[in-house]
């Protein structure tokens, strides 16, 4: 299985990643703790190549939401 990657646009920042990805943008620590080396950026410039993982199961859970949220 090859990794997922995504590649910025102008602007980006992790939580606009986060949310471009999952639709959750505080998901974002677990883009940033796959990205160790671009930690110190908070607006990316366009073209930088991020290393995006796979969710943990209990991160995907809808369970105990209300209906609004799942």
């Amino acid at each position: 299985m090859a990794a997922k990657t995504y590649r910025t646009v102008q602007g980006d920042a992790w939580d606009s990643i986060a949310y471009k990805l999952w639709a959750k943008e505080h998901f974002m620590h677990y883009l940033m703790a796959a990205n160790p080396a671009h930690l110190d950026i908070l607006v990316f410039t366009a073209g930088i190549e991020l290393s995006v993982p796979a969710l943990p199961v209990s991160s995907t859970t809808t369970e105990g939401l209300p209906p609004w949220m799942q």
